[in-house]
């Protein structure tokens, strides 16, 4: 808690001030930032206690300033487990942004599909998770000022900004698909039995992210919506080789809809 309140307390003196919502955003969707009228930037490396990205396509800034009239802080670049991290340091963004007033939490990102009516460069709205990660950021003591003991996790993501987001992706014309994402550690990607199982017990689309995020804000009552970019096909039947280029390039196409869906539920907030 002391080093959640001194990244708190040193952001607030940066101009962090008062912030509406948090956006993370994932592998590749970076355009999103373009749309921000920014005040302030800050290299997670300045910041009290943030981990730092590692991952070379993360930039690794917090960014605040307005959105669709909104004060935003977004995460330019986030942190993931097999990076070394912790699932409480993984987290630890997500915990000094509602400290600091957050109502709301937008998330991205990228992922790999098994569910074979989705393509790539479309979008899925998360309804629901699987946590294959073998940990949670909830391990260990709790802190009350951050939320109960045994949180319930019947409405992960919620249930009114999904609906906000079915009905701009039906307005707008956008593919927005509705699924169940699970979690896996990587950083390799899943074998072909691997996909086989997931899609078994009844995943749609497959990454290393959100979940801890997803758990840490409804820890602590904070809404949570996310979303992911389909980036590749992972059919166990007919698995290509992974290309990390044709990843990002496909995530940078399918970005251009995630920023209408992103920007439009902001100002419908």
């Amino acid at each position: 808690m002391r080093k959640l309140h001194e990244a708190v307390d040193f952001l607030q003196k940066a101009g962090f001030d008062n912030p509406d919502l948090g956006i993370i955003l994932g592998t590749g969707l970076s355009k999103l930032v373009d749309r921000i009228d920014i005040r302030y930037r800050i290299p997670y490396e300045e910041i009290p206690h943030f981990p730092v990205s590692t991952v070379e396509f993360h930039k690794g800034e917090l960014i605040y300033g307005q959105l669709a009239g909104k004060k935003v802080i977004a995460m330019h670049g986030r942190f993931h487990y097999y990076e070394g991290y912790s699932l409480q340091e993984v987290v630890f963004p997500v915990r000094v942004m509602k400290l600091m007033g957050i109502r709301t939490l937008l998330v991205s990102n990228a992922c790999g599909t098994m569910n074979m009516d989705f393509r790539k460069g479309s979008l899925m709205m998360l309804t629901d998770h699987i946590n294959m990660l073998g940990d949670n950021p909830l391990i260990g003591p709790n802190y009350d000022e951050l939320g109960t003991r045994f949180p319930d996790m019947s409405e992960p993501y919620s249930k009114e900004l999904n609906d906000k987001m079915r009905q701009i992706a039906g307005e707008q014309g956008i593919t927005l698909h509705e699924g169940v994402y699970v979690a896996f550690p990587g950083p390799m990607l899943e074998t072909r039995a691997e996909y086989r199982y997931l899609r078994n017990i009844g995943a749609d689309v497959v990454g290393m992210s959100t979940v801890p995020e997803a758990i840490a804000a409804k820890h602590m009552g904070l809404p949570c919506a996310a979303v992911s970019v389909i980036t590749d096909e992972c059919d166990p039947d007919n698995l290509a080789v992974a290309d990390i280029k044709d990843i990002l390039k496909t995530a940078a196409v399918a970005e251009n809809d995630l920023i209408v869906l992103f920007e439009k539920l902001v100002r419908k907030i």
